[in-house]
């Protein structure tokens, strides 16, 4: 396999709290020696979440064997999958903001046709359903673990407890139809019902709506920026994790951990 330099769109600091992490992990364990060392361990692990670089090309690149790789990998998930905050956690953080936005979005798998459970027909492909809080300006706070993707959004916010959690704590959230039902607490939805069966003050109370909760789409650019959340080929018990360790890094780099 030919190697060359290449480059990853993620900032030194992303680097170093990943390296230093690593490091207290490897003292924990009373590790003593590794084929490499925290620092391109964490390079190597960046590689693969925001590139989407196979196993055997970061064996290659790094000089270990494909195994190590793997290994190298699934160290550093764990461990980041751990620091990623709670929907606890994430309350106390909404309680602090003028309102928060919630919505949900598909992360393609490479399932086949007999998997239903990870068919959404919403999408017309497979996938596994991630729901995400943010704040007033598309900055997340939080990330659901996954579901098959046949679950509807309705369903995930239930099984997850959002709603009851946001109503908990007093935090008013802009959502989509599809996001939460009718009277869901401190949970707004636009008006349902086809536009041109809607009055001329539901139309402009769903187009303020909205107008509100645009943003939330930079939210979903974040994730799929990690190259690896735009076709996951992984076992789907391992998604959570990985959404879980996206999330920690994209906080460590915008400095809110």
């Amino acid at each position: 396999m030919l190697v060359y330099p290449s480059g990853i769109d993620v900032s030194t600091s992303t680097l170093r709290y990943l390296s230093a992490r690593l490091r207290i992990r490897r003292r924990e364990r009373g590790t003593r020696r590794r084929r490499v060392s925290a620092n391109p361990q964490a390079l190597l692990v960046l590689a693969h979440l925001r590139c989407g670089h196979t196993y055997a090309q970061l064996a290659a690149g790094f000089g270990i064997g494909t195994a190590t790789a793997y290994r190298y990998v699934a160290e550093a998930v764990d461990v980041l999958a751990a620091l990623a905050p709670t929907l606890a956690d994430a309350m106390k953080t909404a309680s602090t903001k003028a309102f928060v936005m919630l919505d949900g979005t598909l992360l393609p798998i490479d399932r086949v046709t007999a998997d239903r459970p990870f068919y959404s027909g919403k999408h017309k492909k497979h996938g596994m359903n991630v729901q995400v809080i943010t704040d007033p300006m598309g900055r997340v706070l939080w990330d659901s673990p996954a579901l098959p993707g046949a679950v509807h959004d309705v369903r995930a916010a239930r099984e997850h407890g959002i709603v009851d959690a946001l109503t908990h704590a007093n935090v008013t959230c802009w959502a989509a139809r599809a996001t939460a039902a009718p009277g869901g607490g401190t949970v707004r939805i636009p008006y349902w019902g086809r536009w041109d069966t809607l009055s001329a003050g539901q139309q402009a109370v769903n187009r303020s709506h909205a107008k509100i909760r645009a943003p939330v789409e930079q939210a979903m650019a974040t994730l799929k920026s990690w190259r690896l959340l735009r076709k996951l080929r992984c076992s789907t018990t391992r998604i959570t994790n990985l959404v879980q360790t996206v999330l920690t890094l994209h906080l460590a780099s915008s400095n809110r951990r």
